[in-house]
């Protein structure tokens, strides 16, 4: 899994000043801060994380001054030998590769608490390297906080141990204990015990405000006479994590370090182990050789770009009949109509329109209020007769149509009655198949990078934190600066890219044949939704939590007594101190991992590291799923709807959030049970279809291999084939340990395994998996010819090609760091059989949505991985089996056959 560690550079940097001695080189500059920053860093390096940032606060005040202007008024100012630290560190760290990040109006916690949850959300582990207690509110399954300075690691079990609360109580026990270092305002007396022992009793801060009447002593006093301030106190303490940024999580990539300033600053600070590091490393290079750069992946610069489209725009804010009856005119005549929609919600399935905007060329805009509703809100159109003109153009297919991300827009504008046609662009999607790594793809991002041009955020417009203001009650000038220009960047934006996208016929296809077309299926899906058991959810959560009870108890009897089995500390003392058991991996601190990869290591040496898996396993599924579904469920539909997402994977493939379909584990019992609980209603069915082996199949016909391309025309059991071929058997003759073993190279190779990594997922030593690699290699001479080609290519050109054209760039191809490096190797084998993949299932779900148009006896609900999930009549399964196999199979045109397997039942378990 990808890591992204996110360094906390003010806190440590005060924490260095504060723990070592004052330091100073020979011209008496002082050096000590600057010196244990330097050693966390180094040791950060060595942890070799693919993603990396070192947040500062940015100078001036922040939205939590203006909620309350005696916030921090109690810090002392710098000290002088600290602040003279302030550019040698900065210096340092950019000279490392570390990117930067500061942002002005918010604090560094912010900053970080943002990227660790967008991160989190793409299924990449965070660490948060920090001393600060407040960023335990952050802990969760796959984000741990980690001190450098002390060697501690903290993850949920060491939250709640230490503070006597869980992550997610942390914001309500800093609210009672408050902040004397900040300034935070708590209950007078009232310790870390006290705010653990209440949260205890009442659940939450809402819960001890509540019952403050049932407080008794002079404590009690004390929480009464705090009532008034306390949800002050919680808004201060409460980390950020949606503020706008200009860079993304994959924008994180550890830099090249530059050498020359390094050494040039190491020397003058006296820094000499990392000094003797820097030369060591610049020696094994020199001796490697340098390897030469790739071609840059493309990109925009605002000089590329026409001044017309960086410039300011001319916007109309539309409040009359007059106005709006010529704007429909320009509407309707336009080449093409960008537009966008603001609304009361982020959640388009409960989104309500507030207003909304278009364009008709760069620069030229209107706003057309209708819900605005504050008081003393001048008169605005009628939403129903605004919308009821607007429907015969959004509905005409013949006129084009451009959003950015639009296809939020087309499930808002379906709550109306209005079903969007004629989408024929949309910025965010352009960006994308560009190039799909270059940049976040959200329209303040794409503005910046390919245009140069700052937009009017939305804070400036709604206000910050407890002082935000709904849409609505935006007043109509503000409202119209911020929506119309939604609509002309959008418009801009497709001006500078559409033509770059036309100089590659590639990626014109893939832009203009899948992605575009996709958007109002993948807009459909999310309408119809699906439909879920509530009351099974309810009671697999019940059973979850007696099977983890179980483990727990055959844990205790494991180790011979009692422990938190949710505590990294107490297990590392079980399992390495007690039970004697040799610790396979460490964490960046040097001490005995107890994560999931270091418990499996060690499974086969003790009945306990299994028993802790397990009981982790069923853990995650019950807050995941079992316990979260229910709560999703909308009220308008009666049904869950999850969120497709086609700009957030780079190698082309489809993503779902809120909730996560690609998540739920189906080699389980419990994951398929999760899947039971999603049904079809009375006289219909769950049908199910699945390509069989994909990326193994698209290996063949990439690699052309004669043996791999015979063993799928045969049609029969791939991996007893490729047993066969290897250990020069009969297919009869194969063994389930020799099958199995084929079966891990296949699927391995695809991945970049090693013999390393394939002798422990099979159990056999390295020399034996190594051999096993070799007798496949001789087998299928055409595999390792195309994975060394692959792989000479990428070094090229910069970027690897799907079959379709798809491309995916590989910027650390070149990197300094060989875990980066070899990373990137890896991408470049696997992306284009990923990318290969994603675009096959797109095109055959557009060509089941032209089949499926018009028809009232099927629907598609769902896309996971390689499979397709429909909700079919009783009446039709034949028919809609016949049909989903022949343009799934048809998708794509391979040298071996695309295989569906197509299921039926009462839920998706059965059909699967």
């Amino acid at each position: 899994m990808a890591k992204l560690i996110l360094i906390d550079g003010s806190s440590y940097l005060y924490r260095a000043f504060h723990a070592l001695p004052p330091l100073s080189n020979a011209q008496g500059e002082p050096t000590g801060a600057l010196f244990g920053v330097v050693n966390m860093l180094r040791a950060t390096l060595k942890a070799q994380p693919e993603y990396v940032a070192f947040v500062c606060d940015a100078s001036g005040p922040t939205f939590r001054d203006e909620l309350y202007p005696q916030y921090k008024a109690h810090r002392p100012p710098m000290p002088d030998d600290l602040r003279a630290q302030l550019g040698p560190m900065v210096e340092i760290v950019r000279a490392l590769g570390f990117p930067i990040l500061r942002e002005e109006g918010v604090e560094a916690d912010d900053v970080i608490g943002t990227l660790a949850l967008a991160a989190h959300a793409q299924g990449i582990e965070v660490e948060v390297s920090t001393g600060d207690k407040d960023m335990a509110q952050l802990v969760r399954p796959g984000i741990t906080l980690v001190n450098t300075m002390t060697n501690t690691v903290m993850d949920s079990a060491g939250v709640l141990e230490k503070f006597g609360v869980p992550p997610e109580r942390i914001v309500d026990f800093l609210s009672l204990t408050g902040d004397s270092v900040d300034n935070v305002p708590g209950v007078t007396k009232c310790g870390p015990k006290t705010a653990a022992k209440w949260l205890a009793e009442y659940g939450s801060l809402d819960g001890v405000i509540a019952s403050a009447g049932k407080v008794g002593g002079k404590i009690g006093d004390y929480l009464r006479e705090a009532l008034p301030h306390l949800p002050l106190s919680r808004q201060l303490v409460t980390i950020k994590t949606d503020v706008p940024l200009a860079l993304a999580v994959g924008d994180l990539l550890l830099r090249g370090r530059d050498a020359d300033a390094l050494r040039t600053l190491y020397t003058r600070y006296e820094f000499k182990a990392a000094l003797k590091e820097l030369d060591a490393t610049a020696a094994s290079a020199a001796a490697e050789g340098a390897a030469p750069a790739p071609a840059p992946a493309p990109t925009l610069l605002a000089a590329d770009v026409d001044t017309a489209l960086s410039g300011p725009g001319r916007y109309e804010l539309v409040t009359t009949p007059a106005q709006f009856e010529a704007w429909l005119e320009r509407a309707r005549q336009a080449p093409l109509l960008a537009f966008d929609t603001e609304t009361t919600s982020l959640d388009a399935m409960q989104a309500d329109i507030v207003g909304l905007s278009l364009s008709v060329a760069p620069g030229e805009a209107c706003y057309v209020p209708l819900a605005h509703d504050y008081p003393g809100a001048p008169a605005q159109l009628p939403r129903e007769d605004v919308l009821a003109a607007l429907k015969p153009l959004f509905e005409d297919p013949a006129l084009p149509k451009l959003g950015q991300h639009a296809k939020y827009d087309i499930n808002v504008l379906a709550h109306y009655g209005i079903a969007v046609r004629g989408i024929a662009h949309d910025s965010m999607l352009e960006s994308y198949v560009w190039n799909a790594t270059a940049t976040r793809h959200d329209m303040d991002s794409l503005a910046r990078k390919y245009l140069g041009y700052e937009t009017v955020k939305y804070e400036a417009v709604a206000g910050k934190g407890a002082k935000q203001i709904p849409f609505s009650h935006v007043s109509l000038e503000d409202a119209c600066r911020y929506a119309a220009e939604d609509a002309d960047v959008t418009l801009r934006l497709h001006h500078a890219l559409w033509p770059k996208l036309k100089t590659e016929p590639a990626l014109r296809r893939v832009y203009q044949e899948i992605e575009v077309p996709l958007v109002p299926v993948l807009a459909g899906m999310e309408q119809r939704g699906v439909l879920i058991d509530v009351n099974e959810l309810r009671a697999q959560s019940q059973q979850l939590g007696k099977r983890m009870l179980e483990f727990q108890q055959q844990a205790w009897r494991e180790a011979g007594h009692e422990f938190n089995l949710d505590s990294p500390k107490q297990l590392q003392a079980v399992l390495f101190d007690e039970l004697g058991l040799t610790a396979k991996l460490k964490t960046p601190t040097g001490q005995p991992s107890t994560n999931e990869e270091a418990l499996a290591a060690i499974a086969d040496e003790h009945a306990l590291p299994r028993l802790i898996l397990d009981y982790r396993g069923l853990a995650k599924l019950r807050s995941t799923y079992t316990d979260k579904l229910p709560a999703m469920v909308n009220p308008r539909t009666g049904r869950v709807h999850t969120s497709y997402h086609q700009g957030a994977v780079a190698t082309g493939r489809i993503s779902s959030s809120d909730p996560n379909l690609q998540n739920i584990p189906v080699r389980t019992e419990e994951g398929r049970r999760i899947r039971q609980a999603f049904v079809a209603p009375p006289g219909w069915v769950v049908m199910a279809a699945d390509y069989s082996q994909i990326e193994l199949r698209i290996m063949a016909h990439l690699s052309g291999d004669e043996g791999l391309l015979r063993a799928f025309r045969e049609g029969g059991d791939i991996h007893r084939a490729t047993a066969a071929e290897v250990f020069g058997l009969k297919p009869e003759e194969v063994s389930t340990n020799q099958r199995r073993a084929a079966k891990a190279i296949n699927f391995g190779l695809m991945y970049g395994m090693s013999a390393f990594g394939l002798a422990r997922q099979l159990g056999v030593d390295r020399a034996e998996a190594g051999d096993y690699m070799a007798r496949y290699f001789s087998r299928y001479p055409g595999v390792h010819a195309f994975m060394e080609a692959t792989r000479e290519r990428a070094h090229r050109d910069g970027y690897v090609e799907t079959i379709f054209g798809r491309r995916l760039y590989l910027e650390n191809l070149t990197a300094r760091n060989q875990a980066l490096r070899a990373g990137a190797e890896r991408a470049a084998v696997n992306a284009p059989m990923q990318g290969s993949a994603a675009d096959i299932i797109k095109r055959a779900m557009l060509a089941m949505a032209r089949w499926l148009d018009g028809r009232d006896d099927a629907h598609m609900l769902m896309q996971v991985h390689d499979e397709l999930v429909f909700e079919v009549r009783e009446d039709a399964v034949e028919t809609v089996r016949a049909a989903i196999r022949e343009r799934m199979a048809g998708a794509a045109e391979l040298a071996v056959p695309l295989v569906v397997d197509v299921g039926v039942g009462a839920n998706w378990d059965e059909a699967h």
